[in-house]
């Protein structure tokens, strides 16, 4: 049975003290695929060496998070641009646009977004989506771009069934980690309506653990709990949630 965490901050600081051991753990309950997404310039180097590090069962994404678009964005895309050249990457991500917590740089966010989409359609990549609060305006940029060369992963979806529609028909498959198993966690009220084909996993890690490790550090070795949860939402067992989701994902980022 593999098991593929398809967003996971396995160089986060949080696991300076831990990191192979963490993984082993991870390992050890199945999962032996994770796909690793950028955040700024200031991790690249970590992810590199995390690559060097674990060699086959690492995939990094190269990309600007939206809560990193500051006024310096354009010095952060040039270096996404640069790494892009350089070397090959599974995806790009992740990207998008956040209004959780700061406006100041929303038509920054925009742009480097479209942007970013651009350059993985060039490249025939996919692309990995951060959006919080933001719906309605990653909507309208994926609608100006949408199109056979575009797809990927809406990340840690939590939207609305229509949303999880919309998602869809742009050809990004659902990201779904450990909010799925919050009691307030709402999705999981229509899930069970959306193909289990358009489904990967997740856990964000080391953010929003599932229950019962919620307001803790997360992991991958946790993706497991998740893959249960949905199996009794799609009553199935959980053999099938992680040969399904784990062939999702190779169809998104053809490994």
């Amino acid at each position: 049975m593999i098991f593929t965490d398809t967003h996971t901050h396995l160089y986060s600081e949080k696991y300076d003290a831990d990191r192979k051991e963490m993984i082993a753990r991870a390992q050890s309950k199945g999962v032996s695929r994770f796909f690793v997404p950028a955040i700024d310039a200031s991790y690249t180097q970590k992810m590199l060496q995390l690559e060097s590090d674990f060699q086959a069962a690492i995939f990094l994404m190269m990309g600007l998070h939206p809560t990193s678009v500051k006024a310096n964005y354009q010095e952060e895309l040039a270096h996404v641009h640069q790494m892009l050249k350089k070397r090959k990457f599974v995806a790009i991500g992740e990207i998008g646009i956040d209004l959780y917590w700061d406006k100041t740089f929303i038509k920054e966010q925009q742009e480097a977004f479209q942007t970013q989409i651009r350059w993985a359609k060039e490249r025939k990549l996919p692309i990995v989506i951060h959006g919080r609060e933001a719906f309605d305006e990653i909507f309208e940029i994926l609608e100006q771009e949408k199109g056979a060369d575009l797809k990927g992963i809406f990340h840690c979806f939590t939207g609305t069934h229509k949303q999880a529609i919309q998602a869809i028909d742009y050809n990004m498959k659902l990201g779904i980690g450990g909010v799925l198993t919050f009691k307030n966690g709402k999705i999981d009220r229509f899930l069970h309506e959306i193909p289990l084909e358009n489904i990967v996993l997740e856990t964000d890690a080391p953010y929003l653990a599932p229950t019962p490790f919620r307001g803790k550090r997360n992991e991958s070795a946790y993706l497991p709990l998740i893959a249960e949860k949905l199996a009794a939402i799609y009553q199935t067992d959980i053999e099938q949630i992680a040969a399904i989701t784990t062939q999702n994902s190779r169809d998104i980022f053809g490994i």
